[in-house]
């Protein structure tokens, strides 16, 4: 007697979900195209009712007992599906963390370079970590990463929030610079400030001369 080729059930595709055809159950609680609680049918029956609606059976809680599935449009919620994905994706991809090196003893020049590139990154949405090296008789002067990381901070304040304080690791400082999306603010300009000179003395100032005394004046004599 011959015996017919076996053949396994169809795989569920797309996150697991099961529709019309793979649902194999005897039996399933229904959910029908307008929301509503129909309770435990046929499998068969529930797939009637979703053809005569021009829609499918979709499996959504698989692990219940019996199965919850409903009627819908599964062809519109696997298109959605793709385009939820496809977002999330490109928002993903879109934020990247840059590194930006800087030195102990860094110039102005250099340093105004370096913000302007860190200010695009943060324009464009992505985050920017600043990493200082120290090196020999420089780790002597470790209190010039907090200076230098608290100036960048302040010229780009404007278009972004610390995400990471400065902060030491062995003999390297750094800091997270994160896009701040809650609004433009005032832009500032990213030419390095230097410390303001200290103000210079002013000298005292000197009493008015008293008036003279009119009455005790002398008059020339006629």
């Amino acid at each position: 007697m011959a015996r017919g080729r076996f053949r396994p059930p169809p795989k569920p595709n797309d996150k697991g979900l099961r529709h019309n055809d793979m649902i194999r159950v005897p039996q399933v609680r229904l959910v029908d195209e307008n929301n509503e609680q129909i309770g435990i049918i046929d499998t068969n029956a529930a797939k009637d009712r979703a053809q005569d609606a021009g829609l499918d059976l979709v499996e959504v809680s698989p692990n219940s007992d019996p199965p919850v599935c409903r009627i819908m449009d599964y062809g519109k919620w696997k298109y959605a599906q793709k385009k939820k994905e496809s977002k999330a994706k490109s928002h993903a991809s879109q934020s990247e963390l840059k590194g930006i090196r800087l030195r102990p003893n860094i110039d102005e020049h250099d340093l105004g370079i370096k913000l302007k590139k860190a200010r695009q990154f943060l324009e464009e949405g992505h985050k920017v970590q600043f990493t200082m090296l120290f090196r020999g008789r420089q780790m002597a002067h470790q209190g010039l990463h907090l200076d230098l990381m608290r100036n960048i901070s302040s010229q780009l304040e404007d278009v972004s929030k610390i995400e990471q304080i400065p902060k030491m690791l062995g003999r390297r400082a750094t800091m997270v610079l994160a896009a701040d999306k809650s609004g433009p603010k005032t832009k500032k300009d990213d030419t390095p400030r230097p410390a303001p000179a200290p103000a210079a003395s002013k000298p005292a100032a000197q009493p008015p001369a008293p008036a003279p005394n009119l009455e005790t004046a002398s008059t020339p004599n006629e």
